[in-house]
């Protein structure tokens, strides 16, 4: 077995303390040598995506966060936000989702020796790492030419816009709405969908996020800030016949906005009254948070709607591993077209825990991404 193994690297860690208050902090941990089926990754990029967030920062108010030798970072957690965080308490947890890096070590097996020296992406938790062992099987080779930085978000952005598509046809839906949709994930949706021929409506909350998507040809994009956005959105809804939604806002009114504009748009269409409203099924799944205000829902769609949470590892889970393959087979093969992600900086693990940084990453912002590269600055 070649090994490149340091025995040890940094690692960022978030523990909420049963007193209320989060702290962030880089242990230094011990790196056992892989498996047979096994590969030692030196991690060069790991993005900070929404759900990243919500396990590093947890429920802390980082308005109070403070920073300390180590480097250490600490925050309260207001108490009424305790219980929701009851099951993570004194635990210190290693973050990040996904990320990419070159093998340096690899298990005895041919699968494991075979990727030695190469760029490969993965996905699994503790990736805010300087190194992650993986299964060899687990993690996609990236193509010839692509950087770690190129491959660091080809998992969890990619197979969400590739599972929303895939959900869309599997319930029998032909279209799509996407919310937040000028996000670096809903840039990648709306290439699928002008390769795939599909019908998105997109729902920004600006102007300027308008011009990122008509920029790169989207033909529907509707400002939920606007005086005329229902009207805007039914036009659109209209025009692609839309039944299913992906909203990554959750709270406030905007949910039940867009089943009611489906049902006005259906009945533009329809030839028959019904007092139960239109018999065509409308769904919203809501998969993210950004709005953190409580749903509302304003029943003006008939009986036939649905609202429900969607996660991409439960799908993945559904679909099985053969079909999950096909689409990491496109994410390897459009990486650095329909998949290329960009981002606002790239970041060491010191830096992702400077008071002044967190504030920039935490605000959420469409448009703006935040790479970790864990060996930054490290020879």
């Amino acid at each position: 077995m070649a090994n490149g193994n340091p025995g040890s690297g940094l690692q960022l860690r978030s523990l909420i303390k049963a007193s209320g208050e989060l702290e962030l902090s880089l242990a230094k941990v011990d790196i056992p040598d892989p498996g047979p089926d096994e590969i030692l990754v030196r991690i060069e990029g790991s993005p900070i995506n929404p759900s990243d967030l919500g396990l590093l920062l947890g429920a802390a108010d980082m308005s109070t966060a403070k920073a300390a030798a180590g480097p250490v970072v600490t925050a309260a957690v207001p108490q009424q936000f305790m219980r929701a965080m009851a099951g993570r308490v004194d635990q210190s947890m290693p973050v990040g989702n996904e990320g990419a890096g070159v093998v340096v070590a690899a298990g005895s097996n041919p699968a494991a020796q075979a990727l030695l020296g190469k760029a490969v992406a993965g996905i699994g938790g503790a990736m805010y790492a300087q190194y992650r062992t993986l299964k060899a099987a687990d993690v996609l080779p990236l193509p010839p030419g692509a950087t770690p930085a190129e491959g660091a978000s080809c998992f969890v952005n990619p197979l969400t816009a590739l599972g929303m598509v895939e959900t869309m046809r599997r319930e029998g839906h032909t279209a799509l709405v996407h919310t937040a949709a000028a996000s670096n994930l809903g840039q990648m949706l709306n290439k699928i969908c002008l390769q795939d021929g599909i019908g998105l409506v997109n729902i920004v909350r600006s102007r300027e996020q308008t011009h990122i998507l008509t920029d790169i040809g989207a033909p529907h994009v509707v400002d939920s800030t606007a005086p005329t956005f229902l009207d805007d959105l039914t036009k659109a809804l209209v025009e692609t016949g839309a039944t299913l939604a992906f909203d990554a806002i959750g709270g406030g009114k905007l949910a039940g906005q867009i089943l009611g504009a489906m049902e006005a748009a259906i009945n533009q269409r329809a030839t028959v009254y019904s007092r139960y409203g239109s018999s065509v099924h409308k769904q919203v799944y809501i998969y993210g948070g950004l709005d953190t205000r409580p749903t509302e829902l304003v029943r003006s769609y008939g009986m036939a709607w649905g609202l429900g949470g969607w996660l991409l590892t439960p799908f993945l889970m559904k679909i099985g591993p053969a079909e999950g393959q096909k689409l990491r087979e496109r994410v390897a093969a459009e990486l650095k077209t329909t998949f290329a992600s960009q981002y606002t900086a790239e970041i060491s693990l010191a830096e992702a825990l400077q008071p002044d940084v967190i504030a920039a990453y935490n605000r959420r912002a469409t448009g703006e991404k935040y790479l970790i590269n864990p060996n930054k600055g490290i020879g």
